[in-house]
């Protein structure tokens, strides 16, 4: 990798750090500057502002790993249930990236910034229809299967799920704990049962 393209990565990695733990709109193009101590001229190079900046996190840093992290292990569906159910455990109580402290990064930016900015609006929600989409496609095919009942609607299942895990995720952030999901992750069971 070229070394304008290393400085570009550095700049999104470590803006990324910076914003998942104090929120994008009071984390300073000064602060991003201190913390990967490159030259405001150089991050004008790469970025004609912030919010472009923003986009390319989005885009290039989180698209990427939330692919590996929330669409990738929605892909085994030899039983949904299980499956969406060990994904959700994965994501709240095993998964590195995703800290209890600091909630779920889609879900922040959507709340910070969706509601005023277009472009992360779009930029979010494609993000967002992918894990839809792909939770939507692994009921269905676990209805052709026998596993989940006919009747079962794949849309309402997947917005109570998604709901419910970002929902959670902001109480884990209040708490600070991961104690706080294993309330949520029982119910989530219960509930996932009730499809057969």
């Amino acid at each position: 990798m070229k070394k304008a393209a290393l400085t570009r990565l550095n700049i999104l990695q470590k803006a990324f750090e910076l914003i998942y733990e104090k929120g994008y709109q009071t984390t300073s193009i000064d602060d991003i500057l201190a913390s990967t101590q490159v030259t405001k001229g150089a991050f004008y190079y790469h970025f004609k502002n912030k919010d472009e900046m923003g986009i390319a996190i989005i885009n290039e840093l989180l698209k990427p790993t939330l692919s590996s992290n929330f669409i990738e292990p929605l892909q085994n569906d030899e039983n949904p249930i299980e499956t969406i159910h060990n994904l959700i455990h994965h994501l709240l109580i095993e998964n590195d990236f995703l800290k209890v402290q600091h909630g779920c990064p889609v879900s922040n930016f959507t709340q910070e910034m969706a509601s005023w900015n277009q472009d992360f609006s779009n930029a979010l929600n494609e993000i967002t229809q992918l894990w839809i989409t792909t939770m939507i496609e692994i009921i269905e095919r676990g209805k052709l299967k026998g596993l989940i009942r006919n009747e079962v609607n794949a849309n309402q299942v997947t917005m109570f799920v998604m709901s419910g895990y970002w929902g959670i995720r902001n109480f884990g952030k209040l708490d600070k704990n991961k104690l706080v999901y294993d309330t949520y992750l029982t119910e989530l069971k219960y509930y996932l049962e009730t499809l057969k």
